[in-house]
């Protein structure tokens, strides 16, 4: 799994692991990665993740069947960790509110700060789902650049991650796939 996660293709790993004596095709290995994504998926939605107060979204293109799929992804700015996610049609005019509300729901708080993009959809969906007249309000940073205060680079860099993964399964099958989940987990 090793192999894989770093990685390798399922074809490559399963020729490394034959170098050590066992031979086992790319489909094994694929239902060994399978099943550990399995029981981790599991075990990361029994536990509440403890994320900090500011959050960063992004979107990412993707082919899925060869279509164009939008991943949006938001993630805690501090530790990285990938809160949510939503694979959508379009980028600028996808509804991406359940993305926001999906976040409240696994975090069980808001955050002080959301940082994205300036696209329109990312602020309607803030608006809906975080912005209020009381206090504390929380604080929708869209203007980022590459250098400075406000930028979106850990994103980014996130979405580089996915990118890799992506090129190595040669795309992805289904919006619903374990493969995202994979990616996720990694």
């Amino acid at each position: 799994m090793q192999l894989y996660f770093s990685g390798e293709s399922l074809r490559n790993t399963a020729e490394s692991v034959k170098l050590i004596g066992m031979d086992v095709s790319h489909q094994t290995v694929y239902s060994w990665i399978k099943k550990y994504v399995t029981l981790m998926a599991r075990y990361l939605e029994q536990i509440k993740p403890n994320v900090s107060d500011a959050w960063r979204a992004d979107e990412l293109y993707l082919k899925i069947r060869g279509d164009a799929k939008y991943l949006f992804a938001l993630m805690d700015d501090q530790t990285c960790f990938w809160i949510a996610q939503q694979v959508a049609d379009t980028k600028y005019t996808s509804n991406i509110q359940p993305l926001f509300k999906d976040a409240k729901i696994i975090t069980g708080k808001r955050p002080n700060t959301v940082i994205t993009d300036g696209a329109a959809n990312f602020h309607d969906a803030f608006k809906k789902e975080f912005f209020t007249i009381n206090s504390p309000r929380t604080r929708h940073i869209s203007q980022i650049r590459l250098q400075g205060d406000h930028n979106n680079n850990k994103m980014e860099r996130l979405n580089g991650e996915v990118r890799d993964r992506e090129k190595v399964m040669r795309g992805l099958k289904r919006t619903d796939t374990k493969d995202i989940k994979f990616i996720i987990i990694i």
